[in-house]
């Protein structure tokens, strides 16, 4: 209750109310300490206006998700890259005599997970903590566990497999006509797909990775799901095959891809291949970035001190003290 409804009141002064009971109530958000370390999302791409656009989204998400986490986006490429890229294209369009059009998005430079270790390191901050922004295995992984041992950071697992990004998926697949967006609605959609291909990159690990997402994925949308690797030749097609044979008419494609780490051809190559109609990639959504934020809130307390013990006799006279008041 406010004191605004107390006649005589000064000025209202606002109350804190008790917590929300119940099965669907909002979980607390964890404190993060101050000085805790950076989350870098390591993105598995360089920067071009469409990695950028998802990323920054996503970094947005988890600001919100959780104020008190300091975190910011490493690319691929170095901001010398970008830099001389852009004084490249400046010359050529100087030359032809066209007017020079910046974006503020994209024209600004992107620090490099390398980057972000090193000024880190030089400004003695600790080391980041590196989320892969991926939702299964990838041999970038790899590549950023090579960078944390020589800084001394810690790479955190990969965002999947989780129910989350089946959920993510299923929202995608509903958004393109191919699947009911609940279950439980009983009505029909014409175009909806009885079987779906999961496709992923990264390889046949990743591919078994997202089987496990594809299980979850199925028990959402009641249809048979497999999943195939885009970087696999002929493996989403044969992933179709394998539908078509178990009795599939309609297959449709669903990417487990956030965007960046698979390039907008490889996904159109696959559609052409299987003549399948697909749904979008997972993209920013936000369960993409409460996913990066839970991950990086599980390592954080292994990388914090541990907290000071109260001596003895400090905590007898704190207990004295209590008791008196």
């Amino acid at each position: 209750m406010s004191t605004a409804a107390i006649p005589g009141a000064p000025l209202p002064v606002r109350t804190p109310g008790s917590r929300a009971r119940g099965r669907h109530r909002r979980p607390e958000r964890p404190e993060v300490p101050v000085g805790a370390p950076t989350l870098v999302l390591a993105v598995p791409a360089e920067a071009t206006p469409e990695t950028v656009a998802v990323v920054d989204e996503l970094v947005s998400v988890i600001r919100g998700e959780q104020p008190g986490i300091e975190v910011v986006a490493g690319w691929l490429r170095s901001a010398a890259s970008t830099e001389a890229a852009t004084d490249a294209a400046d010359r050529a369009e100087g030359e032809a005599g066209e007017p020079v059009e910046y974006s503020p998005v994209t024209d600004r430079p992107r620090p490099t997970v390398e980057e972000l270790l090193v000024a880190a390191a030089e400004a003695g901050l600790p080391a980041p903590v590196l989320v892969p922004l991926l939702p299964g295995p990838h041999a970038y992984v790899g590549h950023l566990q090579q960078l944390a041992a020589q800084a001394g950071a810690v790479v955190t697992d990969p965002l999947g497999p989780h129910p989350l990004l089946a959920e993510a998926v299923h929202v995608r697949l509903s958004e393109a006509g191919l699947a009911r967006a609940d279950r439980a609605r009983l009505f029909a959609i014409a175009t909806a797909a009885d079987g779906v291909v999961l496709t992923t990159a990264g390889g046949e690990d990743a591919a078994a990775a997202a089987g496990i997402t594809g299980v979850l994925l199925a028990a959402r949308l009641a249809v048979p799901v497999v999943a195939a690797a885009l970087d696999v030749p002929g493996s989403v097609a044969a992933a179709v095959e394998h539908l078509r044979a178990t009795g599939a008419q309609r297959p449709a494609l669903a990417p487990l891809v956030i965007g960046p780490e698979v390039s907008a051809e490889l996904l159109l190559a696959a559609t052409e291949e299987t003549g399948c109609p697909s749904a979008a990639p997972v993209g920013a959504y936000p369960t993409v970035g409460q996913l990066a934020a839970s991950t990086y809130l599980a390592v954080l307390p292994a990388l914090l001190p541990p907290p000071l013990e109260e001596e003895p006799e400090q905590a007898v006279e704190q207990a004295e003290a209590a008791e008196q008041a």
